[in-house]
């Protein structure tokens, strides 16, 4: 009875004593990650419910419905669910260190002697042990958890931003596609009046065959980038299929009516770059990151650190059930280690940890950065895509007219083939300009909402099936 209340009198002294060994994380400030404190050309800061829902700006209710579904359906949203519901049960698993472990055990003997009666008897007990945290080791692995999981739940939205993302982008890819192919078959009719023109023009002896072979010429390349622009689009709906978590022709026959490219809006806030830091999965993944290795700096300097642990056991054998209760013994033990030489290799291990940490705090800034620089890069992108918009139709009106005086005059023997076949083209170049302006507006519109980190709510918690 002494030796047990040397051991508790021991545990209590080295309880009252317990410190928690390692850096205690502090997350670096924006003057430290040189963030600025504004954008280029920068705009008022954008609602939680648009950056959320930013997709539904396009006022494109079909588009609404596919992103719905990719948000149930899509494999890679899945896959990251399983690696954060992983995470969150390795945190549970950490948290159990802190308890004691506690087994029970049974059995029954039978003793067999040649010429008496059989023997028999029976048997309970329990084991216990419990590892104190002495110097927080444990607490420190607790610590990197939770901040392992709220990475995995960063990782997450990151993923959901950067589907919906790729989901909105090949919808815009596979409109401009139905525009572009829809243009290539007004203008190969027109390449057949005019083939069909200079044919007459030939019989009648008022132009020689040259007209008809460019005429013959121009049909044919207008025709061959009809192929090509099919194979465009039937890309990008097999795309969106893959991405709804369905095989990839299965949306084919919902997206073949055609549709115009939906209209971004005129405007756009974007707000501050601090705003973005909070907004952004994959900054606060990286700052989450950080927050583990730093945290296992302790978990490895604790090992140079005494540990001590507490087991006892009870249990009671008897001929019979009844008598059980009546003859308990049990035995508590306290012990205490310390390492005293292994090489060097646990110094090296806090070493090795801590440029660990050196490492993720690098990888933070630059992803950090890496943002930041996204968010400029969309803005410039927005108002390039205006800019190229407004002088494509500027361009389309000119080259409609050109287009027109010379389809006359050519009728009328005013002016030879090639100076139609030239106006013609510039049509073309002109209105296919203007699709693909007006597509790059809007794309343009998708990448800076990518990069603000929009997509998703970050007060929200992810839907799981986890209770």
């Amino acid at each position: 009875m002494t030796t047990t209340r040397i051991s508790l009198l021991l545990a209590t002294a080295l309880l009252s004593a317990c410190t928690t060994v390692g850096p205690d994380y502090r997350a670096p400030s924006s003057a430290e990650l040189r963030v600025p404190d504004s954008y280029y050309g920068a705009a008022p800061a954008p609602t939680a419910a648009e950056l959320a829902t930013w997709w539904t700006q396009l006022g494109d209710p079909q588009l609404d419905s596919l992103v719905a579904r990719a948000i149930d359906g899509n494999l890679d949203l899945a896959v990251a669910m399983t690696r954060l519901k992983q995470a969150r049960e390795s945190l549970v698993q950490s948290r159990a260190a802190l308890l004691p472990t506690l087994q029970g055990s049974g059995g029954v003997r039978q003793d067999v002697r040649r010429g008496s009666s059989d023997d028999t008897s029976l048997s309970v007990g329990a084991d216990a042990a419990w590892e104190i945290d002495l110097f927080g080791g444990i607490s420190r692995s607790i610590e990197a958890a939770r901040a392992d999981a709220d990475t995995s739940r960063f990782d997450l939205a990151a993923v959901r931003v950067a589907i919906i993302s790729e989901l909105v982008t090949n919808y815009v890819q596979a409109r401009e596609a139905q525009q572009r192919l829809a243009l290539a078959k007004d203008t190969l009719a027109i390449a057949d009046d005019n083939l069909e023109i200079a044919g007459w023009r030939v019989q009648a002896g008022l132009v020689s065959s040259l007209d008809v072979e460019q005429a013959r010429g121009a049909r044919a390349q207008t025709a061959a980038t009809i192929p090509t622009i099919e194979s465009q689009y039937a890309a990008a709906a097999f795309r969106i299929g893959v991405l709804t978590g369905q095989a990839p022709g299965a949306l084919r026959s919902e997206l073949d009516a055609a549709k115009p490219v939906p209209d971004a809006p005129a405007t756009i806030a974007v707000g501050i770059p601090a705003d973005t830091l909070r907004q952004r999965p994959d900054v606060r993944s990286a700052e989450r990151a950080l927050a583990a290795q730093t945290a296992r700096i302790g978990v490895a300097q604790a090992q140079l650190y005494p540990s001590l642990s507490l087991s006892g056991n009870i249990g009671s054998t008897a001929l019979g059930v009844g008598g059980l209760v009546d003859q308990l013994a049990g035995s508590l033990f306290a012990g205490i280690s310390q390492l005293i030489f292994d090489g060097g290799r646990t110094r090296s291990q806090v070493r090795s940890q801590r440029a660990a940490a050196e490492g993720a705090l690098d990888t933070y800034k630059k992803t950090v950065l890496t943002g930041l620089e996204d968010v400029e890069n969309g803005l410039v992108a927005l108002d390039s895509a205006k800019r190229r918009r407004a002088e494509f139709a500027v361009a389309l009106d000119a080259a409609n007219n050109q287009a027109i005086l010379a389809r006359s005059e050519y009728r009328a023997g005013l002016t030879d083939f090639q100076t139609q076949l030239e106006a013609e083209r510039a049509l073309l170049s002109a209105r296919d300009g203007q699709i693909s302006s007006h597509a790059d507006q809007t794309l343009a519109f998708v990448q800076l909402y990518q990069a603000l980190g929009g997509g998703w709510d970050p007060l929200a918690p992810p839907q799981d099936s986890r209770p």
